[in-house]
């Protein structure tokens, strides 16, 4: 099938349509449903009555958006109808709930009439604590998004006007950073005069542009003074004529510092962009076909060509989906009353400040592993970067307070730390770790200094004032990386081949020494592995913490970090740790790396680290010791293992936390199979610390849990250690590392 066959397959399978109701509280007792509906629901209603403001605190209000359109300018298909634009609408509401967390009645008008359709969204405003208008055909759609800001206490934003202006104005923020110049000066020429090319142009000017340095043209060539005076354009086209010659597109381009498409395909020939300035920007945003490809585009000049369009399947998309999901998750944050130019603008400058920063793996991922870096071909950041919410409304929710159209105050660092959560629960119990580990001075070794994530975590913990990372490698190879990523900071790096590294071969020799190491071979070692160096130096207390793994197998990265720093003193085994978060739940799993068959004191000693890392994310460990049996149903050794180990624990002082077992799986997490089959249990609420009989059962779960039960999972961390090691796992993304080093320096300050 093609894509027309198979987006009808998509949007017709049971249930038809994209989108959906789903409940945000309890519905399953008498009780339940007497709280949300009679007679329960009474009680907010008379509050709500007294005060109306209180509809925020009680309903969704605050999280929803009306889409609403008559379907009079369907990108593409033109007056298509109120009907016929449903899917479209509905469409537009998967994007709000996906990028923002934003709730979406979407509103088919079946009218035409500005004044009736304005009196049907004005008298929807009790239901929605914003209006996103679309699709509606100029220039009606001015009067229309002109009169409802006027009429309405709500942000009312036509998106077809102003997302592409935020989008491309981020871009040419960028564009002229990179080329060396300056807004104000340059010539910029329009193909297009409807909404979106004039909201663009307008907004251009608030970021700088000369107003008579814009040429805008229409169907029928320049917009100028004369055809301005000869009646042939509408009020709205007439405040960007110029007093210049009649002409065509190709005459409006000749020499211009930027050309910005919003008007039809294929219009513009190589020809045309060869006669614009030097190093010249040519946003081509008309879709599906640009106004001239990308390819034309660059081959047309042999100097630098800042290439962009609507297109995902070339540098540079201006994608709306990075506007206005996050312009209205900030506004609905502080309850704003409108969307003022100050909120747009924030929004261009935070999304043209996040393109200046190192590309999450994921994103790169997302698009072929295609290099993403800040240049000609990277100015504007790809839809799916998750940082784009908590970068973007702040932004919009900050400016919103400065400009006195917000109705609530709100602290903008909590409020990122809660935006960042919205993505998943792992980012918010990363937090907690991560604004611990905030501006300490712990060095955090990274063995692996010449790989490149090693190199981008290194600025990132630095950026982020998690520590003080050290590079061990090749200086040369570490500085060149750097430079080619145009990382912005000056690594510290200890590179064996020419640091002194003496007292650390010295150091690995007095504890190997009768262990099979000669003097020469502890300095063959630290000058050849970095593992065995990064180790003498936390042996030896010159790092704090140490990183490694990533490019090597699991078992040999582990190996020199317990020949050298070895376990706690209190502690005869290290065990790995993976923290899994699924929407309303964290639970800690152990071991999945390191002990294959552990015993009784084993399964004891793994369950006191865990509840202690538990500990430092802020959780109250709750223990379960896992098993096939529950509470002696089975009996043999192996199920006697995991209940004796529970036992002494629950004997032990210091084990000051709920623990129980053996148990089968469910039992430990569900509480009904807990609190009312097994109500002797010691444990009141299901399990957070779920400790597994052996490796093999502890790695298949976590991974079960990870690829089938959705559960994003951090780790694993190293604990048992004297001093804080963490091998990760082949192949992790720089954010995994990222997360270690927090947690590494965490564990560091309470050394």
């Amino acid at each position: 099938m093609g894509l027309d066959d198979d987006a009808r397959e998509y949007h017709r399978s049971d249930p038809p349509g994209k989108i959906e109701i789903s409940t945000t509280k309890p519905t399953n007792t008498q009780r339940d449903l007497s709280l949300a509906y009679s007679p329960g629901v009474a009680a907010p209603c008379r509050d709500i009555d007294a005060d109306e403001e209180r509809a925020y605190e009680y309903t969704a209000k605050g999280n929803m958006v009306g889409v609403v359109s008559n379907g009079t300018a369907v990108l593409g298909l033109g007056d298509i109808g109120a009907q016929a634009s449903k899917p479209v609408m509905e469409g537009k509401g998967v994007l709000f709930k996906r990028f923002a967390d934003i709730d979406v009645f979407d509103i088919e008008l079946d009218e035409t009439d500005v004044d009736a359709f304005c009196q049907s969204v004005e008298a929807m405003e009790p239901t929605f604590g914003g209006i996103n208008l679309e699709d509606i055909a100029g220039p009606e759609c001015f009067e229309i998004e002109q009169r409802l800001r006027e009429s309405m206490d709500i942000p009312v934003f036509h998106d077809d006007q102003h997302g592409t202006a935020i989008i491309s104005g981020a871009g040419l923020l960028n564009a002229v950073d990179v080329l060396d110049k300056d807004i104000s000066e340059m010539e910029i020429t329009f193909s297009g005069a409807g909404a979106s090319a004039i909201a663009t142009a307008k907004f251009y000017v608030e970021l700088g542009a000369d107003p008579d340095n814009i040429t805008m043209c229409d169907s029928s060539g320049i917009i100028t003074e004369q055809r301005a005076a000869n009646g042939d354009v509408n009020e709205y086209k007439k405040e960007f004529a110029r007093d210049l010659p009649e002409g065509d597109l190709a005459d409006a381009m000749d020499g211009a510092d930027m050309f910005v498409g919003l008007s039809v395909g294929g219009i513009v020939s190589p020809d045309m962009v060869a006669s614009m300035a030097e190093d010249p920007i040519v946003f081509a945003m008309a879709n599906p076909e640009p106004e001239i490809g990308y390819e034309a585009a660059r081959a047309a000049r042999d100097d630098t060509v800042i290439m962009a369009t609507g297109r995902s399947d070339y540098p540079n998309q201006v994608n709306n989906v990075l506007g206005f999901p996050f312009l209205f998750r900030g506004a609905l944050d502080v309850r704003a009353t409108s969307i003022t130019e100050n909120m747009k603008m924030a929004a261009a400058e935070a999304l043209a400040e996040l393109a200046r920063k190192d590309v999450p793996d994921a994103v790169v991922k997302a698009y072929g592993d295609q290099p993403l870096q800040y240049g000609p071909e990277y100015v504007i950041p790809k839809p799916v970067d998750p940082r784009v919410l908590f970068e973007v409304a702040p932004a919009v929710a900050e400016a919103a307070m400065e400009e006195g159209v917000a109705r609530t105050e709100i602290d903008i660092d909590a409020y990122s730390e809660k935006l960042e959560a919205r993505l998943g629960k792992s980012r918010e119990m990363m937090r907690v770790v991560l604004n611990k580990a905030k501006n300490t001075d712990q060095r955090i070794a990274l063995a692996e200094g010449t790989d490149e994530k090693m190199v981008r975590a290194a600025a990132q913990i630095q950026e982020q004032g998690i520590g003080d990372p050290v590079l061990l490698g090749n200086s040369d190879e570490i500085e060149g990386i750097a430079a080619d990523l145009g990382l912005d900071f000056t690594p510290e790096i200890v590179d064996p081949r020419v640091d002194d590294t003496e007292a650390y071969a010295e150091r690995l020799y007095e504890l190997r020494q009768r262990k099979g190491v000669t003097r020469s071979e502890a300095t063959e070692l630290v000058r050849r592995d970095t593992n065995y160096l990064g180790s003498a130096m936390v042996e030896t207390g010159d790092a704090d913490a140490l990183l490694t793994g990533l490019t090597h197998h699991y078992p040999s990265a582990l190996r020199p970090p317990l020949e050298v720093i070895g376990t706690a003193e209190d502690a005869e085994y290290a065990a790995g740790v993976y923290m899994l978060t699924f929407k309303n739940r964290v639970v800690f799993v152990a071991d999945a790396t390191v002990n294959q068959d552990p015993s009784e004191a084993v399964l004891e000693e793994i369950t006191k680290h865990t509840a202690e890392l538990a500990r430092s994310f802020n959780v109250e460990p709750r223990a379960a010791l896992l098993s096939y049996s529950n509470f002696g149903s089975v009996e043999n050794e192996g199920t006697a293992k995991p209940r004796d180990a529970a036992a002494a624990l629950r004997a032990d002082p210091e084990a000051d936390f709920p623990v129980d077992g053996e148990m089968q799986a469910d039992t430990a997490v569900v509480e009904d199979i807990l609190t009312d089959t097994y109500e002797f249990s010691a444990l009141d609420e299901p399990a957070n610390v779920l400790v597994f009989p052996n490796l093999e059962a502890g790695n298949i779960a976590y991974k079960l849990l990870q690829r089938l039960g959705g559960a994003e999972a951090i780790g694993p961390m190293l604990v048992g250690m004297d001093k804080p090691v963490h091998v990760m796992q082949r192949g992790d993304e720089v954010k995994d590392i990222v997360n270690l080093a927090g947690v590494a320096a965490v564990d560091a300050q309470g050394e």
